[in-house]
């Protein structure tokens, strides 16, 4: 993993920019791991005189120590689906938590539902919307997700690029970290299309909702509403962004090299 460029914090002038432009003070984050991204929209709101609320059961200790000595900052260490309706005025949420299908469009809805009580527009930005999280399921806690919206799974599986199926031992795996789909596609299976359904059911003829998505490190995606005031700045701001093909270029380049050294390293374990 030394290897891999993995973390939401490479986006984060995109992301701070993009919150900036929306006027946000207040903002949650869903998924803190080392809090590398967290630190980051901390001094933001620092600025602004506004919040972090950051939604993490399980984070690591050096977020822990540092949230305790950070009074901008609020951890709350329960699973997103019972800490999230907890909240209130948050005008923007940062999302990188656990990178399912189920729970993805659950936070959107969530974070939705939040946004129309109390009168805000939603913007939400969110990591891991391209491969492999795209289109396959990725799960941290399996038991957390109900059997009906879990698909088989396996920790011991890999994924490589332009194959549907989950190898075993082969490709990048969660060596018991996290567990992957069995198979790519299909309903209700992937980042991307949890996003794309919520996209569906919630946005309306008066309140559209448009979407961007960064093709690199794993994909970001901003989805925001566009009858926000802020919503043609950061439109003009973000599309330029938008499945940029040099950027999904680089990125497929990074991911096949990533993937070649993981070959090589499991065929001299051999």
């Amino acid at each position: 993993m030394t290897l891999l460029i993995h973390s939401m914090s490479e986006f984060s002038d995109l992301i701070l920019q993009s919150l900036q432009i929306a006027g946000a003070r207040n903002i949650a984050e869903v998924g803190a791991e080392f809090g590398g991204m967290s630190q980051q929209l901390a001094a933001y709101a620092r600025v602004t005189g506004g919040s972090l609320t950051s939604v993490d059961p399980a984070p690591k200790q050096e977020f822990l120590a540092w949230a305790e000595q950070t009074p901008e900052v609020h951890h709350i260490a329960e699973p997103s689906h019972d800490a999230m309706p907890k909240l209130a005025d948050i005008d923007a949420w940062v999302i990188d938590g656990d990178h399912n299908y189920y729970t993805v469009i659950n936070e959107l809805r969530i974070a939705d539902q939040l946004a129309r009580r109390d009168g805000k527009p939603l913007l939400a930005i969110m990591h891991d919307v391209s491969w492999p999280c795209a289109r396959r399921d990725c799960y941290y806690a399996p038991d957390r997700i109900p059997e009906e919206h879990r698909h088989p799974h396996s920790f011991e599986g890999g994924v490589i690029l332009g194959e549907g199926a989950c190898l075993p031992n082969r490709g990048f795996r969660g060596a018991g970290s996290f567990a992957w789909a069995l198979h790519e596609g299909g309903p209700r299976n992937g980042v991307l299309t949890a996003v794309e359904d919520f996209r569906d059911e919630a946005q309306t003829e008066d309140r559209p909702l448009a979407w961007a998505l960064v093709p690199a490190v794993f994909g970001m995606g901003v989805l925001f509403d566009s009858s926000a005031p802020w919503a043609p700045a950061l439109a003009d701001f973000i599309v330029p962004w938008h499945n940029n093909k040099l950027l999904a270029a680089l990125e497929a380049n990074r991911l096949k090299n990533y993937l070649a050294v993981i070959d090589w390293q499991d065929r001299a374990a051999a």
